[in-house]
């Protein structure tokens, strides 16, 4: 396994298609890191390992819910996996929970993100449960690995991501809205 892309590295470059939608000839879209991380936003992109499984969708739905939380703090939200987009648009027509998705299922069908970033599991080769949080600039400020069988916590995604934006130093359990420290 590669080791892992993590906190101040860049973000590799990537151009992939993704699924945005399930209306007839407005499925497919090709994402490309130039797109997304280019000196306005930040990015959350967040990783599962298969679809048609069980933890995954209920992740994929709690970040739907708080599409509106990510858009308010100028974040660009990118869910991903090394599945292909056609797998992506079949199990989206076929999850009620995922058919109004309001961000982009990157499909890293060739898994040569999921490589590059380091994240792919050794015996069947799908992604970990990786969160990143990217700046603008590209560089990653945040990851968040969870095994295979384990979803994750998205509002401590938001969380971390009020805290990375204030610039300033959060202690321990910080939220929005609370004082940070003085150096």
């Amino acid at each position: 396994m590669n080791k892992i892309v993590s906190v101040g590295s860049q973000f590799p470059t990537f151009k992939k298609q993704a699924v945005v939608s399930i209306e007839k000839n407005k499925e497919f879209y090709e994402l490309s890191s130039e797109e997304v991380i280019n000196g306005d936003k930040w990015t959350v992109m967040f990783w599962w390992p298969k679809d048609f499984t069980f933890v995954c969708p209920t992740e994929i739905a709690e970040f739907n819910k708080h599409f509106q939380d990510f858009s308010d703090r100028d974040t660009t939200l990118i869910g991903a996996s090394t599945d292909s987009e056609y797998v992506h648009l079949a199990w989206r027509k076929d999850h009620n929970d995922l058919k109004d998705l309001k961000f982009p299922m990157l499909a890293d069908t060739s898994k040569s993100l999921a490589e590059e970033l380091g994240i792919l599991e050794a015996n069947e080769k799908v992604a970990y449960r990786v969160t990143y949080i990217i700046d603008p600039q590209g560089i990653v400020r945040w990851v968040a690995v969870n095994d295979l069988s384990v979803g994750r916590n998205v509002p401590e995604v938001l969380r971390v991501l009020d805290a990375l934006q204030t610039d300033e130093l959060c202690p321990c359990n910080w939220t929005k809205g609370e004082a940070t420290l003085s150096a």
